[in-house]
């Protein structure tokens, strides 16, 4: 996987500047940042990509380092000026109790084993600290579109593995998180043209309709 996104990284990056990735990345952070508890302090952005959360979460005050595992992505990333390190989320080069917070955005329909992963967040956050997980939902009308692309060209959602909130729920207890909740937005599909109405369903359904939602995120606190 880390050579497919070696290869697209470019474009990746690219797509955050089109009308539709603006207003995904919009809704999406919006969401992110109402959830999550912890203001400030230590923060690792787990399969940081190009950097997009690692440069929020440094806006917004947090001592942050970013993670992935693709270089491509990480050459990006570390352009914007951000402290980025290659590494797996199997296991983290990080002494236990490093963080305050544990982000992951869009890595986890990537890995084949979230126990281990789930595990290794544990380990490396502080008692108290949160982790935040955000994934594509296979049952959106957005990402059925995109996974009926990829059967007849190379995407990344041909190699992802799709959540629902409930198994993410359930993987985030199992692993001894508590005070674990889910939440969701994106309810049309990606050529649908009225994004101002699209943004009002989002906060308006973004707790009830969660299960249909095309980006859904869990968080959960360390025990």
């Amino acid at each position: 996987m880390a050579e497919y996104f070696d290869r697209i990284a470019d474009r990746y990056d690219d797509w955050y500047r089109t009308r539709t990735g603006r207003y995904v990345d919009r809704i999406e952070k919006w969401l992110v940042f109402s959830m999550l508890r912890t203001k400030s302090g230590e923060a690792l952005d787990l399969g940081c990509g190009t950097g997009n959360y690692t440069l929020e979460l440094k806006r917004r005050g947090f001592d942050v380092i970013g993670l992935d595992a693709s270089e491509g992505m990480l050459r990006i990333a570390r352009s914007k000026g951000l402290n980025c390190i290659k590494g797996n989320a199997y296991s983290l080069p990080f002494p236990d109790e490093s963080f305050d917070l544990v982000l992951s955005v869009t890595m986890f329909e990537f890995i084949h084993e979230p126990e281990k992963v789930l595990a290794e967040i544990y380990r490396v956050l502080k008692p108290g600290g949160e982790v935040l997980i955000g994934t594509m939902n296979g049952r959106s009308l957005w990402f059925l579109f995109k996974r009926l692309k990829s059967l007849f060209m190379e995407t990344a959602y041909r190699y992802a593995r799709f959540y629902t909130p409930r198994e993410l729920e359930a993987l985030l207890r199992g692993a001894g998180f508590k005070n674990v909740e889910s939440a969701g937005v994106i309810f049309f599909p990606s050529f649908w043209p009225f994004l101002d109405l699209a943004e009002k369903v989002d906060k308006k359904c973004y707790k009830k309709c969660k299960g249909i939602a095309a980006f859904i995120a869990v968080r959960g606190e360390k025990a």
